[in-house]
């Protein structure tokens, strides 16, 4: 079949709709929660081809399709008739290697691995290279398999032979990672050669050869980090496991010259980058790369042997180009695609003149498209949500207000299309999960701007132990569940009122797992500002988070242990704090309306939470709304599930701060 066949069929369809005049009713909740359209696209190590997950038809299964882009010639290479295709990387220009999933599947009705396969990119030799556990992607019969452990490296290595490496996963019976050990791979025989290691690896690093070179360990709550000279792996440094440390360090990248790029914090409170020499076993003082508000976080761009770019997020996802010509390009490329994000993935060794772009804003969700640099043209490639029309969609900016305490807290401001700071919307304070992760980023967000499209203002709070601004505001954060950390959410539900963008009389708070566990805490600790609370996958019962006989969670046995002493706290000598803020123990005060969901499946935070917190709270407040998804997990999966769970927050918000609150006075 022809590209540009394929391209206007299932592969493609993308044009940016940025312009004209809103549609008078909201675009419906499928539009923003239904599974993306398109899977993503990876150019080969030449640039001479294109490989993107495509689906046969509307909520058909995911397909690996490959583009020639010499000839304009497209092929499905791997499909499943009864599963998808899942993650998937390029061996090297002629093979690929890639999974399954089942995206019609719960967490609690899968009963398979992902497996491993391969094949060529016309759709040649195509060989299952790992077991599952079930049987709803066949695997062939008569092949000796790798055991349903094994799994594709996320690092892609050398791409320049039919040989990868791959992880074999070893798990804790709480199904926790316990150690990984790495096997070098031939796509083609299936045959493995077992590499050396340590002790108890959890992650592995390739040098710039595509060879096993650094690993890190983690045993008694200490990372320690491994080099492997002359077939010997010595000690690089040790530092704590959970609480960052300024003797640690992340390692990034191996470039050609044997040097490795780390991500460490030398000289003050945030993460930059530098240089590791191998030979001296010190981290250098000079900052490659350093953000005035941020940690460095992100990935070495590399392309023919050198180093190209720094990809990073700052208040959004940007490049700092070391290439003057792909600088250029970059200039060239956001001036045709203003007022956006748009990220340019170059070939490792490129020999066309194509690159691949990802563009995206706060109101348009991710277009996928391919630059031809001697035309200037683009092709469209595939479009995450083509439904969602940029001009109904809401604004986003990045703001920054002061806690009672006065440390600086960031937050994410999302206002409805249309709307401006002193309209005194009703506002949602939709708390991030973690929660010592990076809640936000500027960019098209599905919970976002669905609430913006009903009208209500969003605020998303980095309070105190996110990552991602510092050690001083990730420390702030230490032991301080329930308490500063629930401070600098009500802080910035106030600084909205001050500011005019909020309703002091229409403000609801909602979150995930720990933002369960805020919208909980907030709504018992603050009763006069919260009108209501959505709190799905919520952490309700502290104790139970350490480890039950019963209810026992996914989380490692080790961040049991020495983690979340330290982070959320003793479970001894902090025993009168942990009952405090343990929003099972305080259900009694929660009188407000509450939306409360759980999956029946979850294993981060079990069932158990949910349904204590719902009996105990029943006795006190009859206006609390309980939903289970049958077979879910940590969040919801299916479509049918987020479509369900969103329709009842939109009703649940309307009543309580929206317009048919407005209309019952």
């Amino acid at each position: 079949m022809p590209t540009s066949t394929l391209l206007a069929g299932a592969l493609l369809a993308a044009t940016l709709l940025l312009s004209g005049r809103a549609a008078a009713a909201p675009p419906p909740v499928q539009d923003f929660f239904d599974n993306a359209e398109f899977g993503g696209a990876q150019l080969s190590p030449s640039g001479r081809h294109l490989a993107a997950k495509v689906s046969a038809a509307e909520g058909g299964r995911d397909r690996l399709a490959v583009v020639d882009l010499a000839t304009l010639d497209a092929k499905v290479v791997a499909s499943f008739s009864d599963g998808d295709i899942g993650h998937f990387q390029w061996v090297s220009d002629n093979r690929l290697l890639f999974d399954s999933t089942d995206k019609d599947l719960a967490p609690g009705e899968v009963n398979a691995a992902p497996g491993l396969y391969a094949v060529d990119r016309d759709g040649r030799n195509f060989r299952p290279l790992a077991e599952r556990r079930g049987r709803f992607v066949r695997a062939g019969d008569g092949d000796r398999l790798l055991p349903w452990h094994t799994y594709m490296l996320p690092q892609p290595g050398a791409q320049d032979s039919d040989s990868v490496y791959v992880r074999s996963v070893h798990f804790e019976t709480s199904g926790a990672v316990l150690a990984i050990e790495l096997l070098r791979l031939d796509t083609r025989t299936g045959r493995t050669t077992d590499v050396m290691e340590p002790g108890h690896v959890l992650n592995w690093m390739l040098d710039a050869r595509g060879e096993p070179r650094m690993a890190i360990t983690l045993e008694q709550g200490k990372h320690t980090i491994w080099l492997l000279e002359n077939s010997r792996w010595r000690v690089v440094t040790t530092f704590d496991g959970y609480v960052d440390s300024s003797a640690g360090f992340e390692p990034l990248e191996f470039a050609a010259d044997g040097l490795l790029y780390v991500a460490a914090r030398r000289n003050g409170d945030r993460r930059a980058v530098h240089v590791f020499d191998p030979a001296t076993g010190k981290v250098g003082d000079r900052a490659l790369f350093a953000l005035d508000r941020h940690d460095f976080s992100g990935h070495l761009i590399q392309v023919a042997g050198k180093l190209a770019g720094i990809r990073y997020k700052g208040d959004s996802e940007d490049t700092v180009w070391l290439d003057p010509e792909l600088k250029a390009l970059q200039a060239t490329i956001d001036g045709k695609l203003p007022g956006n994000v748009n990220l340019v993935e170059v070939p490792r060794r490129p020999e066309t003149p194509y690159v691949l772009v990802t563009t995206y804003s706060d109101r348009q969700p991710k277009v996928f498209l391919l630059y031809n640099r001697e035309t200037g043209k683009f092709s469209p490639v595939g479009k995450a949500h083509p439904r969602i029309q940029a001009r109904q969609m809401g604004t986003q900016e990045n703001v920054l207000y002061t806690a009672r305490d006065g440390l600086p807290v960031p937050g994410l401001l999302t206002l409805p299309a249309g709307a401006g700071r002193q309209d005194k919307l009703p506002m949602v304070v939709l708390v991030h999960g973690g929660p010592w992760v990076r809640g936000t980023e500027w960019g098209w967000s599905a919970d976002a701007q669905f609430l913006a499209s009903r009208g209500y203002a969003v605020l998303e709070p980095e309070f105190r132990g996110s990552t991602g601004y510092g050690a001083r505001h990730f420390t702030a954060g230490l032991k301080q569940w329930g308490l500063a950390m629930q401070d600098d959410v009500a802080d910035g539900a106030r600084w909205a009122i001050a500011q005019g963008i909020a309703d002091p009389q229409r403000i609801c708070i909602a979150g995930a797992s720990y933002g369960g566990y805020a919208t909980l805490m907030g709504l018992i600790r603050d009763p006069d500002l919260y009108r209501c609370g959505v709190a799905w996958a919520g952490v309700a019962d502290l104790r139970l988070m350490y480890g039950s006989w019963l209810h026992g969670s996914d989380f490692p046995k080790q961040y049991m242990r020495y983690g979340m002493p330290q982070l959320i706290g003793d479970l001894e000598k902090d025993a009168a704090q942990l009952t405090a803020t343990s929003p099972v123990e305080q259900a009694a005060r929660l009188r407000q309306p509450l939306l409360l969901a759980h999956g029946s499946a979850d294993r981060r935070v079990p069932r158990a939470h949910g349904v204590r917190f719902r009996d105990a709270v029943a006795a006190t407040n009859r206006q609390v709304e309980w939903v289970e998804y049958e077979d879910e997990g940590h969040g919801w999966t299916l479509p049918k599930n987020r479509f369900d769970f969103w329709t009842r927050v939109e009703k649940f918000l309307d009543r309580h701060i929206g317009a048919g609150a407005a209309a019952a006075k």
